[in-house]
């Protein structure tokens, strides 16, 4: 089941990635254009199934933790990205035999294939978040219970930092986010490793097959004059909840956060009402003239009406023409212990979650 990507597959993996970001996880262009490069130099990039794992195979858990809009000022290091697992590696005394991303979403898809490159093993069609998530402990693994610790962080100073001990996943997150904001708000992080047992009982299985599948579908309606929101929809299983224009950002980068809320005027059908969406490194509640539409853990994913691909939270500027779609998050993310992560209600919104596809 193992097979090697193709170049083609690197492109289509930015734009999915990106679409199932949420708006989140940073812009992939810098790290496509990046992986891209090794492709060209004839690096290969090896994807596994979780399947293939040895139930004791040591698995890396990588990201570049931070505020997506700095992730656009400072460029993310493949040496970075492998040098934090390396960090791990010695840490933990033995080496890691396969490695995934913590979030499949924006920029972050691509952390595991820089690292890869330097480190000779192969990726798992995997992720812990099936999107982009902005904080540690919203991940399958959390919900699953699995143990927070140790963590590693490098920051492109040579600054390199282990997390040996947290008592919960929350003190993860906190502690993880005040190193990265101590070194400018952008670091290559490795989570807490994670066993080739644990990746195939607890991960969101096959989502790097899946990012790859959605940008191949908008890739070609690009290029067959179809509409491509449409077909991302039809591909998705989603809907579309808007067609408007953006009138207003609002966005600041405060406690190693992109936050903000972006309002949009309705076109089309849609003309006449006023929709806005909160966000806090990506899309997290919709209101339609003050309606909820969508809320976390579902996917709200804001594309260029004409090109379907995605808008970051960081990217979004006045007089974009752009749809809203929504897609059901993963089922494990639904259950009473996967909202306590990552609902409305872990996000400070009194809200119950609403699905977009309903």
């Amino acid at each position: 089941m193992s097979r090697i990507l193709s170049e083609a597959e690197i492109d289509d993996l930015a734009v999915g990635a990106w679409i199932i970001g949420t708006g989140g996880g940073g812009s992939p262009y810098l790290n496509h254009l990046s992986v891209k490069r090794l492709c060209q130099a004839g690096q290969n990039f090896e994807l596994i199934h979780p399947d293939e794992l040895a139930d004791d195979a040591r698995v890396a858990v990588v990201s570049t933790m931070g505020a997506p809009l700095v992730m656009q000022e400072r460029l993310q290091d493949s040496v970075d990205a492998a040098r934090a697992v390396e960090v791990l590696a010695n840490y933990l005394g033995a080496p890691f035999d396969a490695i995934m991303a913590v979030e499949i979403g924006g920029s972050n898809a691509f952390q595991p294939f820089m690292a890869a490159a330097h480190l000779d093993i192969p990726i798992v069609d995997a992720d812990a978040m099936g999107r982009a998530y902005p904080e540690a402990q919203m991940t399958s693994f959390a919900v699953g219970g699995l143990q927070p610790w140790p963590l590693s962080l490098v920051d492109p100073r040579g600054i390199e930092a282990v997390i040996s001990h947290v008592p919960t996943w929350k003190w993860m997150e906190r502690s993880s986010r005040a190193l990265t904001i101590e070194v400018g708000s952008m670091a290559a992080t490795c989570k807490a490793p994670r066993t080739g047992a644990e990746v195939k009982e607890w991960g969101v299985i096959g989502s790097v097959s899946t990012a790859i599948r959605l940008g191949a579908v908008v890739r070609e309606a690009q290029a067959t004059h179809q509409d491509p929101v449409e077909a991302l929809t039809e591909a998705g299983d989603g809907r579309c909840l808007f067609r408007g224009k953006i009138v207003d950002v609002d966005r600041q980068a405060t406690g190693g956060f992109l936050r903000g809320i972006a309002r949009l005027d309705g076109l089309d059908e849609w003309s006449g009402t006023r929709l806005e969406i909160d966000f806090q490194n990506e899309w997290i509640v919709a209101r339609l003239d003050g309606h909820v539409l969508a809320t976390v853990p579902h996917l709200i994913c804001l594309l260029d009406t004409l090109s379907g691909e995605a808008v970051g939270t960081e990217t979004a500027r006045y007089g974009q023409r752009v749809s809203l779609v929504g897609m059901r998050a993963p089922d494990l993310f639904t259950t009473p212990a996967g909202l306590d992560y990552v609902g409305p209600r872990a996000f400070g919104y009194d809200i119950d979650p609403v699905d977009p596809t309903a």
